[in-house]
């Protein structure tokens, strides 16, 4: 199922938590590294979406947050420099970047000057702005080292983070969307920790 059309079916103010894990290629076609071949055909063959498409979910993601909920919005060093996570979390105006957390994948990647061994969780959260009694995991760290499993999916995000960003910031029984599933590795951290999930990807 696409993603977008899953989100226009959600109820204004319904999700505790969003994951939102775009497939975008911005830095792959800035640097023009010409490697994907056999060695990305996983990455390659995943649909791929542009700026305004993701400004899209953006929008709807905004509007099914319920008031102080969060989005956790995966991108990579390219688009922290650009500004242009930023650029698409303008797109409802109800949103705010609250925190940044570093995932070290313990894989180096790609890079023409330093490797590339780092994704970025921008952590948004919708007005009102508050942390008391709405995050309640002060033990995760803002550089976070955890290898992933990519036998599941070319691009599998760290389980136990997951986890724990669930936990910390949702109650047992809450709703967490993925509108961009993947692996599927939100359903199962939602299942460990007794949350109710509804995802979807086009890929599976």
């Amino acid at each position: 199922m696409n993603g977008y059309d899953l989100l226009r079916s959600v109820r204004d103010g319904t999700a505790k938590l969003v994951f939102f894990d775009p497939q975008y290629r911005a830095v792959l076609d800035k640097m023009a590294y010409g490697n994907e071949g056999a060695r990305q055909k996983g990455r390659a063959s995943l649909p791929q979406m542009p700026e305004a498409q993701i400004a899209r979910f953006v929008r709807q993601i905004g509007r099914v947050l319920a008031p102080s909920a969060y989005l956790v919005f995966w991108t990579d060093k390219f688009a922290i420099g650009t500004g242009g996570h930023l650029a698409v979390l303008r797109h409802h105006e109800q949103l705010q970047v609250v925190d940044l957390i570093c995932w070290n994948k313990l894989r180096p990647g790609m890079g023409r000057r330093a490797r590339c061994v780092s994704e970025y969780a921008v952590v948004v959260q919708k007005f009102p702005i508050r942390a008391k009694g709405l995050w309640t995991d002060r033990s995760i760290w803002d550089c976070w080292p955890e290898m992933a499993d990519r036998s599941r999916h070319p691009h599998a995000k760290p389980h136990v983070l997951t986890e724990r960003l669930i936990r910390a910031t949702t109650r047992r029984g809450d709703l967490v969307v993925d509108p961009c599933a993947g692996g599927y590795g939100v359903l199962e951290a939602c299942r460990l920790s007794g949350r109710q999930f509804l995802g979807c990807d086009l890929v599976t």
